[in-house]
């Protein structure tokens, strides 16, 4: 292959989105309905692009995150992910992706009450069979990511509701995905609180890895470089935010 052959072909990978989905809907049978929560949604997402998806209640997006993370299957469409059909991925390469390409972060902070922050967050690496002294040092790593090594040792009960949110994407982080999905991040946390962990989203981001944000709170979506606006299982609109913010200083200078 030439030179230039090559540095073309290298070129094509580059812009190869990291996920691609076709016509994607998701249809689910509840009694004699069909309820139509995604309708041929396409769409394109690149390595390290920040997009939040927005909408009203029912308006798909958390079916869309669950299809993204893998989490659940299509009724009808395509999605690649690293250029990759995922219908045809077998239930351990799913599971792989889940563990290894994907860090999830929700709402509820999904902790398990028992084990300490620490033991939390080193959760997917034993999974990985990771022996628990590597485990640990990769974990505590990730907990100073998130300003919270003086809290490693507490229980989910003993931390504020931003801390489990800082352990949660500790969590996200521990197996160094490449895609982080966040699936409405702050709905349970105060203002002040809320931009803390955005601003932790931003750090994330500017570290190389995409970052997919579900929230219906147009603050919260001011932090994203794009915007996906969905409704009644469409995409509405699909824009980029020229004015995305990058700090808590630019929402306090402007309040």
């Amino acid at each position: 292959m030439s030179r230039l052959k090559s540095h073309t072909f290298e070129a094509m990978q580059e812009i190869r989105p990291i996920i691609s989905v076709k016509e994607l809907s998701r249809t689910y049978i509840m009694g004699m309905e069909k309820v139509h929560a995604l309708r041929s949604v396409t769409l394109e997402i690149q390595k390290n692009e920040y997009v939040a998806l927005m909408g009203p209640s029912g308006s798909g997006k958390s079916t869309l995150m669950n299809l993204l993370g893998c989490l659940d299957t299509p009724s009808s469409g395509e999605y690649f992910l690293n250029n990759q059909l995922v219908s045809e991925m077998s239930d351990g390469e799913l599971a792989a992706v889940r563990n290894k390409e994907i860090g999830f972060v929700f709402q509820t902070f999904n902790l398990l009450p028992r084990l300490s922050a620490l033991d939390n967050v080193a959760l997917p690496l034993v999974y990985a069979g990771m022996r628990r002294s590597k485990r640990e040092e990769i974990a505590e790593h990730v907990l100073e990511q998130v300003s919270l090594t003086d809290r490693m040792h507490h229980k989910p009960n003993e931390l504020s509701g931003g801390q489990r949110q800082r352990v949660a994407i500790a969590r996200a982080l521990v197996n160094n995905p490449s895609i982080i999905l966040a699936d409405e991040p702050t709905g349970n946390l105060d203002t002040k609180t809320s931009l803390e962990i955005m601003e932790i989203f931003g750090k994330i981001h500017s570290l190389g890895n995409t970052i997919i944000l579900v929230t219906h709170e147009p603050d919260i979506s001011l932090y994203a470089h794009r915007v996906v606006k969905l409704r009644d299982g469409f995409v509405e609109s699909d824009a980029l935010n020229p004015n995305y913010i990058t700090s808590f200083s630019e929402i306090a200078g402007a309040s």
